[in-house]
């Protein structure tokens, strides 16, 4: 996998920076839309926080193909990442955030245990219900799924009724947030408020987002929400 690992420019505390693993969504990448993670890292960084953005096993510039792609995959791909934070000088191995958005925060919510997050932050999160319609009369496509020119493959689609995210969040029982545009009409705000009701947290809404945070005003409150639970320690 390839991944971009952002550190403060300061020397690291004795026990080492915080860190958050930041996992894309679906077709995304480690930049992500408008640039959303790079700059996120750069800010971090300017407050003493590292971060790692990397594109999952089949997405972006990693190694493998999109047809391969599942959320079990990615679950594992989210793991490694956090475990490969752990091993970087001058970084905290006990702090290590995970932050996941859209399908990515429904990985992140799969991952947390496995990955021992410190702490989880959903931006937008997916539920199995996004992918659904895809099959049609509820059944399995036999082979690739072409999607807007993405091909979809059949065990990504195969496991999507077994998945379980909202009791994987519930049986974390870390510290979490969740960040959620009022008017996205992808992952529908519900779906943040099921988020943070499984996850025993505080859920915000950011007036006028969308799915993707399109405009410079709700992207900057967006930054100011996930810095806020952040700052938190």
């Amino acid at each position: 996998m390839y991944g971009m690992l952002h550190t403060p420019d300061s020397p690291a505390p004795a026990q080492g920076w915080p860190s958050v693993v930041m996992v894309h969504g679906y077709t995304g990448h480690r930049t992500e839309h408008h640039r959303l993670f790079v700059l996120l890292s750069r800010v971090l960084a300017a407050r003493g926080m590292a971060s790692l953005r990397f594109d999952c096993r089949g997405s972006g510039d990693s190694q493998g193909d999109f047809h391969e792609m599942t959320v079990s995959r990615e679950v594992e791909d989210a793991s490694a990442a956090a475990d490969h934070l752990r091993d970087q000088p001058g970084l905290d191995p006990e702090r290590v955030t995970l932050l996941g958005y859209s399908m990515g925060g429904m990985v992140s919510a799969l991952a947390a245990q496995r990955a021992r997050a410190h702490r989880l932050l959903l931006w937008a999160p997916a539920l199995p219900e996004l992918w659904l319609p895809l099959l049609r009369g509820g059944v399995l496509p036999p082979t690739v799924t072409d999607v807007d020119g993405w091909p979809l493959g059949r065990a990504f689609l195969q496991e999507l009724p077994r998945l379980r995210p909202l009791e994987a969040a519930a049986a974390w029982g870390g510290v979490a947030h969740v960040i959620h545009g009022d008017a996205d009409t992808t992952c529908p705000p519900e779906w943040g408020v099921r988020y943070a009701q499984a996850l025993g947290c505080d859920a915000a809404a950011i007036p006028g987002g969308t799915h993707n945070f399109t405009s410079l005003e709700t992207t900057e409150m967006l930054y100011a929400e996930t810095l806020r639970f952040l700052g938190g320690g």
